[in-house]
């Protein structure tokens, strides 16, 4: 490997993957680069702290979960029980009285007002006899005739204009 340093071989993956070939050009490229030199070391430093860690097996001491389980029973017992409702009521408390109100409020809103109004006005029965905006601005001075389109158009755009 002429002038070139050797750190992208190093990088390329773990150092015991490498090949004879890729082997040789770094020991011959770190008899005359110390910083490739340090950098190789490293790595292989590093590949034999990984294995080693990797091969150590962790068992957790005897009765672990037994343990576990017996001071979870405690706390829940200490609690008398309320423990777990409590934690749902401090989640979801706020979000379960705003949704009860809503519904007390839209229940007054549907039944208890509306039976309560008194209606004042024409009956029922007259309600045919209820004029809409567009009847009131037409028909200002006709009662109950009925306009030809001329009218009806000159009535909304004025007069002729010459």
């Amino acid at each position: 490997m002429r002038d070139e340093h050797i750190i992208s071989l190093i990088e390329k993956g773990p150092v015991a993957r490498l090949d004879e070939n890729e082997l040789d050009a770094i020991r011959a490229h770190t008899t005359r680069c110390s910083n490739c030199l340090r950098a190789f070391e490293a790595a292989q430093v590093s590949s034999i702290l990984l294995k080693e860690g990797a091969s150590e097996s962790f068992e957790p001491p005897p009765f672990f979960h037994t343990t576990v389980l017996a001071n979870l029973r405690e706390r829940q017992a200490a609690n008398g029980g309320a423990w777990a409702w409590s934690r749902v009521w401090r989640s979801a408390g706020a979000l379960a009285s705003s949704m009860v109100a809503t519904v007390v409020a839209l229940a007054v809103f549907t039944f208890v007002i509306p039976g309560s109004q008194t209606v004042s006005g024409p009956p029922v029965s007259s309600l045919t006899d209820i004029y809409s905006a567009e009847e009131v601005i037409l028909n200002q001075g006709a009662q109950h005739e009925e306009l030809s389109d001329d009218q009806l158009l000159t009535t909304i755009y004025g007069g002729e204009e010459d």
